[in-house]
């Protein structure tokens, strides 16, 4: 599985979003190179299947999970993600038990 070494955060405004998605967190390996896109949809808008293409997962969530993604991201090592069975899957594996926040 790719561990995840820094990620970016997209967040859009107006009634639609951006490409029927509200945020995006773009996941990025230790050279820098793109490993996922997670995008984030309202709770009515339609989400498309988690999907790979070309070495990228795109993975597509309600909003409502967005604080939470952002706080493993922020407080938990390592993290990683991968992609099988059609399914896309961000994972905080072998991290100490009782580790606390950061």
């Amino acid at each position: 599985m790719p561990a995840v070494a820094s990620y970016s955060v997209l967040i859009h405004g107006g009634p639609g979003g951006h490409q029927n998605h509200r945020a995006l967190i773009q996941l990025h390996d230790s050279a820098g190179d793109t490993l996922a896109l997670l995008r984030f949809h309202d709770a009515d808008g339609r989400c498309e299947p988690d999907s790979e293409t070309g070495g990228i997962i795109r993975m597509h969530l309600p909003a409502i999970l967005f604080q939470g993604v952002l706080d493993l991201l922020r407080q938990e090592k390592p993290v990683e993600i991968h992609f099988e069975q059609g399914r896309a899957c961000l994972a905080a594996i072998g991290a100490p038990v009782g580790e606390g926040e950061r």
